[in-house]
């Protein structure tokens, strides 16, 4: 088991880039399934930073046209969320009318997405879905549906593959979880 040291703490290795991959291909094959036939020209929205490296490998794999938006939201600090949701960068372009698919890292009490929720309807979207990589039901405490969800995980803090332990660690193509005994 492979372990890096992240600032103060250390981390072993949880989920492998070879779970996460197949993970992604099953989907995003749901996802193509869903909007296959569409003439309409969906909007993937990146919620940066976390969810970069997941937007793009499911871009790569989705079998229709769409457009790719971006917007950031901290809630995080350390490895604890604040509980208060801030948008830090606006929508990078015109989602009005559009259908538009929300592309999370990690969705954990459902924060982010009520916000992120309000704000599109605010755009006025014709509609959002939720997608995300990784799902923590035991911290789940919204009850707006997530339509793609790739992993369910527990209430661990983990970094890897998009996330960050205070911008550190995004760049490993595994998912570590902190390790407790280290």
């Amino acid at each position: 088991m492979e372990r890096v040291r992240l600032y103060d703490k250390t981390f072993k290795t949880f989920i492998p880039h070879e779970r996460i991959m197949e993970a992604i291909d099953r989907t995003a094959a749901k996802i193509n399934e869903d909007f296959r036939g569409c003439t309409d020209i969906p909007v993937l929205l990146c919620v940066l930073n976390g969810s970069i490296m997941f937007t793009a490998e499911l871009m790569q794999r989705l079998e229709f046209n769409c457009e790719l938006v971006s917007t950031k939201l901290t809630s995080y600090q350390g490895t604890g969320s604040t509980g208060k949701v801030k948008q830090a960068m606006g929508l990078t372009a015109d989602i009005a009318g559009k259908r538009v698919i929300i592309v999370e890292d990690i969705v954990d009490t459902g924060n982010t997405i009520v916000e992120l929720k309000k704000i599109l309807a605010g755009h006025e979207a014709a509609e959002s879905k939720v997608c995300t990589l990784l799902f923590k039901p035991d911290s789940y405490t919204k009850d707006i549906p997530l339509d793609y969800v790739a992993m369910e995980i527990p209430n661990d803090f983990i970094v890897g593959f998009g996330l960050d332990y205070n911008e550190l660690g995004r760049n490993l193509k595994d998912i570590y979880v902190l390790d407790e005994e280290a």
